[in-house]
């Protein structure tokens, strides 16, 4: 069963050895804590879950929820959900980035996880479409996208900015 569950306290265990292994920085999708110890995890898994709650941000940060997408027992995925958009966010990176760890890719997780990731975020994001960008080299994540919805609003040089319409993904 493929499900989302956000950063918790309860599933350290094997949420540290995902973010410690994601890359730090993979089409886009940033990882501050790739390399971590066990001991510096501990804080960031403070930082993901206070930042849901939109405390103790850096300046120019808004509230952002971290989820793990788990296939049974293991997860396979991150999501993060941006509550809402400040300029440098409608301007780049949007409300949602994702990364699937690379067994799984190629397998639906990306689409589904959006799909569940998109669910989420109709909650919590007050805006009438939801921003995404992707890489114009990352055809995978865009037909990911578009697979849920998305259309491609506009692009530049290295990237397209894609947006789902509240009420859309499939």
């Amino acid at each position: 069963m493929l499900y989302l569950k956000a950063a918790n306290l309860a599933d350290i265990e094997k949420e540290y050895p995902f973010v410690r292994n994601m890359p730090r920085d993979e089409n886009g999708m940033t990882n501050p804590w790739h390399g971590v110890s066990r001991d510096e995890f501990n804080e960031a898994l403070n930082t993901m879950i206070s930042s849901s709650r939109g405390e103790n941000l850096p300046m120019g940060h808004v509230p952002e929820t971290f989820y793990f997408l788990w296939h049974d027992d293991e997860i396979v995925g991150q999501f993060r959900i941006r509550h809402y958009l400040c300029d440098s966010l409608r301007e780049g990176a949007g409300h949602i980035g994702y990364f699937i760890a690379k067994p799984f890719r190629g397998k639906g997780y990306a689409t589904e996880g959006l799909r569940l990731t998109l669910q989420e975020a109709m909650h919590i994001i007050p805006e009438d479409e939801i921003y995404l960008r992707v890489n114009r080299d990352n055809s995978a994540s865009l037909r990911v996208m578009l697979k849920n919805g998305g259309y491609v609003h506009h692009e530049d040089t290295d990237k397209y900015f894609v947006r789902i319409r509240k009420g859309e993904p499939k």
